[in-house]
C-alpha cells in the first residue's frame, strides 16, 4: 500500500507569482553579491599585513561575521517567498557583480575593493527595494533597507581609513 500524496498548498499571502518571481530574482543578485562580498573579506581578514594589520584584521572580522549572518537570512526570504535559494558557487558567479581580486592586493587596495564591495551591496538592495515595494512585501523591503543602512555604513568606515 502507498501513501497518499498530500498536495501543498499554493502559496497565498498577498504577493502574485509574477512579484514574487521578480523579488526573489532581485534577491538572488543580492544573496549572490553578500556571500562574494563575504568571500572576499574573508580573505582580506586571513591574509592582510602591514602596518594596520591589527585594525584591518579586527575591522575585516566583524565585517565577514555579519555578512554571513547576512547570506542566512537573504536565503530564508527567498525560500520563505517560495523559491530554492541559489547556493553553489557556479550561480553566485553567474549573479555577482563583485569582482574577485587578481592576486594578493596590499592592504590599501584591499580596502579599496572592500568600499567597491560595500557599495556595489548597497546599489544591488537598492534596486531590488522599489519591486518589493510595489508588491507591498514589507519583510523584503524591511530587510533590504537594513543592508543598504548597513552596508552605506561599512563603505563610509573604510573609504575613513584611506583619507590622508
Amino acid at each position: 500500500m502507498s501513501a497518499k500524496k498530500v498536495a501543498v498548498p499554493v502559496i497565498d499571502f498577498g504577493i502574485g507569482d509574477k512579484d514574487r518571481a521578480k523579488i526573489v530574482d532581485g534577491l538572488s543578485h543580492l544573496l549572490a553579491d553578500t556571500y562574494t562580498l563575504y568571500l572576499k573579506t574573508h580573505n582580506f581578514h586571513w591574509n592582510v599585513t602591514g602596518p594596520m594589520f591589527q585594525t584591518l584584521h579586527l575591522m575585516f572580522m566583524g565585517m565577514y561575521t555579519e555578512q554571513w549572518a547576512a547570506v542566512d537570512l537573504l536565503a530564508e526570504r527567498i525560500r520563505s517567498l517560495g523559491e530554492p535559494a541559489p547556493g553553489t558557487y557556479e550561480q553566485f558567479a553567474a549573479l555577482t557583480v563583485i569582482k574577485s581580486s587578481v592576486g594578493l592586493p596590499k592592504a590599501q587596495e584591499m580596502i579599496r575593493e572592500l568600499v567597491e564591495g560595500q557599495e556595489a551591496v548597497a546599489r544591488t538592495a537598492r534596486a531590488v527595494f522599489p519591486i518589493a515595494e510595489k508588491a507591498n512585501d514589507q519583510p523584503t523591503c524591511d530587510l533590504l533597507t537594513q543592508r543598504m543602512q548597513i552596508h552605506e555604513k561599512n563603505a563610509w568606515m573604510l573609504r575613513s581609513l584611506l583619507e590622508e
